[in-house]
Order: structure tokens, then sequence, then C-alpha cells
């Protein structure tokens, strides 16, 4: 009997992590797909902003006949994806930016799925911070600013966040009790896990946000919950 080589198994290991992790997601996108489209119908000429949407896909697996699209996102690369593959409109933004380059109410739907936590400041300083209380100062307000400026462009919107205390970490796939470490503690385990066979490399500059500080920046909408293995694993802010 053929034994495998040892140096391959944290290789293969890692690829049935991504593999489980892959079908877990796309189950997850099936439910606040279902959710989303009980809230909010879209009319053909309905104006859509796809918020931090990248190339697009995750829009169109929940509206793929909608064409009336602009993918806003800081990553050329993807916004050429969104042209490419699905004919939307685009808007390259800056990282640095803390305001949204669009009027009032110009957007009848604004959807924006897994982005607000990591609004958190321009990534080349925030990755800097090592102090707790600088951090959170810094990052908060970012994401204030970026909650407003989203109901102030926005006729309705659709806003999906992972929550703090989940059993996983969503960004590192690690326990989620790292969320309670000291600032310098997380990036100094981040840093060994990136340089291991763990399956995903995070950096932290993401700020996962409670059910009560979500529901203070959208108090507008309708807060809905996600469950999965009996917690509360992210969070849905949905005005129609």
């Amino acid at each position: 009997m053929q034994h495998a080589d040892p140096a391959l198994i944290p290789g293969r290991a890692a690829s049935w992590v991504r593999a489980i992790e892959a079908r877990y997601s796309a189950r997850a996108r099936a439910r606040r797909a279902a959710l989303l489209t009980k809230h909010i119908k879209l009319r053909p000429d309905d104006i859509v902003l796809d918020l931090g949407g990248g190339a697009g896909d995750h829009f169109h697996s929940v509206f793929p006949a909608h064409k009336r699209v602009v993918v806003a996102d800081i990553l050329e690369d993807h916004l050429n994806l969104a042209r490419q593959r699905y004919g939307y409109d685009t808007l390259q933004l800056r990282d640095e930016d803390v305001t949204l380059p669009f009027s009032d109410k110009q957007f009848d739907v604004v959807f924006c799925s897994s982005v607000i936590q990591e609004v958190t400041g321009p990534k080349s300083r925030i990755d800097r911070i090592m102090n707790d209380a600088d951090f959170d100062k810094v990052a908060r307000q970012h994401q204030w600013v970026f909650a407003g400026e989203i109901r102030r462009i926005a006729k309705k919107y659709y806003v999906q966040t992972p929550y703090k205390y989940f059993i996983i970490e969503p960004h590192s796939w690690l326990p989620g009790f790292i969320v309670f470490l000291p600032r310098h503690m997380l990036v100094r385990l981040l840093r060994f896990t990136n340089t291991t066979f763990w399956p995903t490399r995070s950096h932290p500059v993401w700020r996962l946000l409670t059910i009560g500080e979500f529901s203070k920046m959208f108090p507008d909408a309708t807060i809905e919950r996600e469950w999965s293995f009996g917690f509360v694993k992210s969070l849905m802010a949905i005005k129609a």
C-alpha cells in the first residue's frame, strides 16, 4: 500500500477546508438572497449600486436579470471583470476616501455585502496601528461615516456584515475568541498563521460589529439575523 507524502498533507487539508468553506458560504449566500428578495423587489428601471461589490458576482447571483447596475470598488481588476462578465457600469473608489461621490438618493437600491467591517481607513495606515483604543477610534469613525453615506445615497438598501461574536472569525477562520485579544496579540497571531499551512490569509484591518452598534448605524432599517449552528453568524440591515 502506498502512503501519502507527509509533506503534502497540510496542503491537502487546506484544500479540503477551502472546499467545505466554499459549500458552506454558498448555502449561506443562498439564505441571505432569499431574505433579500423577500424584502426588496427590483423593478427593471431601478438603478442599483453594488458597493464594494468586486467583480459583481454576488449581486449577479441574486439578481441575474438586472442590468442597471453600478459596481463601485477600489480594485481596478475586479471592476474590469464586472464590465466584461455582466456589462455593469463601474466606478473605482479610493481607499482613503471617507465619503462617497454620489448625490443624495441617487440610487434606488444600494447593495453592500461583507464590506462595512473592512471600511476602517486607509489600509497602509490602519495596518500599522497596534494600540486598541487608537485602532477602534479610527476604524469606528470610518464605519459610521460609511453607514451614513449609504443612508444618504440610497432610497432602499441592503447591508450585510459578519457578526462580531460568531464562533468562527470569518476573515481568519480562527476560533471566535480572537476578537477579545489585544490588537498587538491579534496581529502577531495572524502573522504566524499567514506563514503556516493555515488555509486562509488575513490582515487585521477589519472591525467586526455588534448587533447594538449595527442597529444604531442603520436606525431606519429592519435588522435581520442570519443563524448558523445555533449562533448568530451575520447581520443584515434592510430598508425596503
